[in-house]
């Protein structure tokens, strides 16, 4: 009997692995990286020609490029491998570009223009949605449509609630390259911003009765329909508000950690957006009337390196993030699986949108130009009809439909996809034709000069007081109400005392002009200025110093002013020289107190000590000027009066006139 043969014990380790491939761990990263990488040198390709992007806008572009790799992943992979999710949308790609647009919002123009944006984003929203929605309904009730198209009234409603909607990202796309003047584009741009709470409300109202079914939507649904749309827009009002109080509280006490200051303001800007979300709030609000109402305190309590940081990592931002958009909305349109053409629908909702569109534009504007000073004129009608465009958040929405509820999805999906690329490729390449040939008004980016910036404040401040006068609470009145209010309290409260010290309109474009003149003449290897010394007391002697630290002592110094590089010219233009005659005049007339104490002059509220304190001062000094003046009068009448009498003299010593040659002869 043999024993049995020994088991293989384990096999021996094949040796240590010097390399190891790891793709399925860094895939996800690799790329995102990858498409960023990928869309950015396209940007620098399509640059490289000025021709081409002074025809064809960057988002065309963007999506052709789209479209093209979108080809090229399908013929090699078989299948659409990438597409642009609704998540990825809203919550990771979207944020950036409403959180720029909301930050760098010209805020005195956006709330001038309040009423007729709240118009044409509120009611001309409504009108386009339910205007588009039955007109579809109509279309398919008289057998137009194919029959697969198994839609409703609802279903129908639900769709123009989501293709009617102005999109921000598509808007400021286009119009930023068009440049047209800042009234119409604070119009047009506002409107797509907050006509958000409205898509948003219709949206989940009329999917919430597609769901119930037309039979079991009873008055009071509707009811709730209306209460929500004050609810999400409100609310998500209220959310931005609220975090924008607490970012500019928090700034206020980072002035020894300058180095988190520009992570507060993306956290708290993203957690608004996230929180208005996670309540089913309308979050482009949010973080849109996040943005705009924190920026003056941020500005003020954070230093100039955050500031510039914030700028240009937040335009970086917004850039990358719509230019990811635009690409794969190129790609997503190469799936063809996910939709379904129908040629009546699609001609039908392009005729439709235009149409309606136009008359609601035009409707809106002859009731609004009643009450406004401006009136929109019939171009500029025209401009706002053919701007009305469609992008990624139509897109979004009709991907998150159930095809289970919804049946008629992949009709909607094909014309959405259909839609959007129309309003962005053909009407982003004819607009700028249509600007050029109706000879509308272009913007003018250059930046106020300091009697513009003087003039303005003081109108604002005859009108309001015109209108406290005659006793009618205007929107002048209301706003000085409420600087008064900001002045009193808010400025108080959320900013360092350092900084609202400078935050008086004269005394600041003053102390902007000081710092300014100083590093303009340090970089230019010149003297500083004895103006400098005023904003800057505490400065140390030239002599003491080198010309880069004085230059960074200066730029480090100017917390309350806008040191941007781009605007230190070395050759003077008309521009700087108007400046510098009224630097003169403020230097010279300006109260200059004897005491070194900053003047902090407001027409709301001066307190007692000060205001005793600055009436002596005026006084002695009004005192003294007139003193002067009768000195030189009085010096000048007695010279006059001993020219005259020297003058008699010489005249009675020469004796009487004697008479002319001519009469002599």
């Amino acid at each position: 009997m043999q024993p049995p043969a020994a088991s293989p014990g384990p096999a021996a380790p094949a040796g240590a692995e010097l390399l190891r491939w790891q793709w399925r761990e860094v895939q996800a990263p690799c790329l995102v990286a990858a498409w960023i990488l990928v869309a950015s040198l396209a940007k620098i390709v399509f640059h490289l020609s000025r021709k081409v992007t002074s025809v064809v806008p960057e988002s065309c572009l963007l999506i052709l490029l789209g479209l093209g790799l979108g080809g090229i992943v399908l013929a090699v992979a078989k299948k659409a491998e990438y597409q642009l999710e609704p998540n990825m949308f809203f919550l990771f790609l979207l944020p950036p570009i409403v959180l720029d647009s909301g930050y760098f919002m010209p805020s005195r123009l956006f709330f001038d223009n309040i009423g007729a944006i709240l118009t044409y984003a509120v009611v001309g929203t409504l009108w386009n949605s339910f205007a588009t929605g039955t007109a579809l309904w109509g279309l398919h009730r008289a057998g137009l449509m194919d029959p697969g198209v198994e839609a409703g009234l609802m279903d129908f409603l639900l769709f123009g609630s989501l293709i009617s909607a102005v999109d921000p990202v598509a808007v400021l796309a286009v119009f930023e390259e068009v440049h047209v003047n800042e009234t119409l584009f604070i119009i047009v741009f506002g409107e797509s911003l907050l006509n958000d709470a409205v898509t948003v409300v219709l949206y989940k109202v009329f999917n919430s009765f597609v769901e119930l079914g037309p039979a079991h939507i009873h008055a009071t649904d509707y009811m709730k329909g209306v209460a929500s749309f004050f609810l999400v827009s409100l609310g998500g009002t209220a959310v931005g508000l609220l975090f924008a109080f607490l970012l500019a509280l928090i700034t206020r006490f980072t002035k020894r950690v300058r180095i988190i200051e520009p992570l507060f303001v993306f956290l708290l800007a993203y957690v608004a957006y996230l929180a208005a979300e996670m309540v089913s709030l309308s979050a482009i609000l949010a973080v849109t009337f996040c943005g705009i109402c924190c920026k003056k305190y941020v500005e003020a309590n954070i230093s100039q390196k955050s500031r510039t940081t914030v700028k240009y990592t937040m335009k970086t931002l917004a850039s990358s993030s719509e230019t990811i958009i635009f690409m794969f909305l190129g790609i997503s349109a190469v799936d063809t699986s996910k939709w379904t053409w129908d040629t009546a629908l699609v001609l039908g909702t392009l005729f439709f949108i235009l149409l309606f569109r136009a008359v609601g534009v035009v409707l809106q504007t002859f009731v609004l130009n009643r009450f406004r000073l401006i009136p929109l004129d019939r171009i500029d009608q025209v401009v706002m009809s053919y701007g009305g465009l469609r992008g990624a958040v139509a897109f979004a929405l009709v991907i998150l439909l159930d095809r289970e509820k919804v049946k008629a999805k992949d009709y909607f999906v094909a014309t959405t996809i259909v839609v959007v690329f129309f309003t962005v490729i053909v009407q982003g390449l004819t607009i700028k034709p249509l600007v050029t040939w109706l000879k509308v008004k272009r913007s003018d980016h250059h930046k106020p000069t300091l009697n513009e910036e003087l003039h303005e404040h003081a109108f604002d401040h005859i009108l309001a007081a015109v209108e406290d006068i005659v006793g009618h609470h205007g929107y002048h009145y209301w706003r000085d109400k409420w600087e008064q209010f900001d002045k009193k309290y808010l400025s108080q409260l959320l900013m360092r005392k350092s900084a609202y010290r400078l935050r008086d309109e004269i005394w600041d474009v003053y102390y902007k002009l000081n710092i300014r003149d100083a590093i303009s003449f340090v970089d230019q290897g010149g003297h500083v200025l004895s103006a400098a010394k005023l904003a800057l007391p505490s400065m140390p002697s030239r002599t003491s110093m080198s010309e880069s630290s004085v230059t960074n002592l200066l730029r480090e110094s100017g917390s309350g002013a806008c040191l941007d590089l781009q605007v230190i010219d070395t050759v003077r233009s008309r521009r700087d020289k108007e400046d510098a005659a009224m630097h003169h005049v403020l230097r010279g007339s300006l109260y200059k107190p004897r005491r070194r104490y900053k003047a902090s002059y407001s027409r709301h509220f001066i307190s007692p000590d000060k205001q005793e304190r600055q009436d002596k001062e005026i006084f002695r000094q009004n005192m003294k000027r007139r003193l002067e003046t009768f000195k030189s009068t009085k010096h000048n009448v007695c010279s006059s009066k001993s020219k005259a009498r020297l003058k008699e003299k010489g005249r009675k010593k020469a004796g009487p006139p004697q008479a002319p040659l001519l009469f002599l002869a």
